[in-house]
């Protein structure tokens, strides 16, 4: 997966690749990186376009196709869910930063700038909107 996160890499591929079942694949998997597939294929597809916006002055849309995404909106909301910023937020604050990355292993870096998605982008973006909604109910009764 991380070779080749731009790939589709649903649950009954890799319980197949493994040579066990989809079940015991999705358990092991959680157990030794301690998220589920989907998420884990999530975090290195930000990490790989957000390297290529720090590095590049690409198109977003040729990083969002060449990560793995299927269409610009996509990547852009997925990005905004686990980042907090839009992706031209990230490639501005990235450039404009002084860089002296060689003198960092790449584990560290890896390790320091990895998205932390401890929940699901679609429980996260529930738990905004009743945030959200929260907050203009309780503004709206003042």
């Amino acid at each position: 997966m991380d070779a080749a996160s731009h790939e589709a890499w649903p649950i009954t591929r890799l319980a197949k690749v493994s040579g066990v079942s989809e079940a015991h694949f999705a358990r092991s998997f959680k157990d030794a990186f301690g998220l589920p597939p989907h998420r884990y294929l999530l975090t290195r597809r930000i990490e790989r376009a957000t390297a290529l916006l720090r590095d590049s002055d690409r198109p977003i849309l040729d990083i969002a196709l060449e990560t793995g995404w299927s269409s610009l909106g996509t990547f852009g909301r997925t990005f905004r869910d686990i980042t907090g910023e839009s992706p031209t937020a990230v490639r501005e604050r990235q450039q404009a930063m002084p860089q002296q990355r060689e003198f960092v292993p790449g584990c560290y870096l890896s390790a320091a700038e990895r998205p932390g998605l401890t929940i699901a982008v679609s429980e996260k973006r529930r738990r905004e909107a009743q945030a959200s909604n929260g907050a203009t109910h309780h503004e709206e009764s003042k």
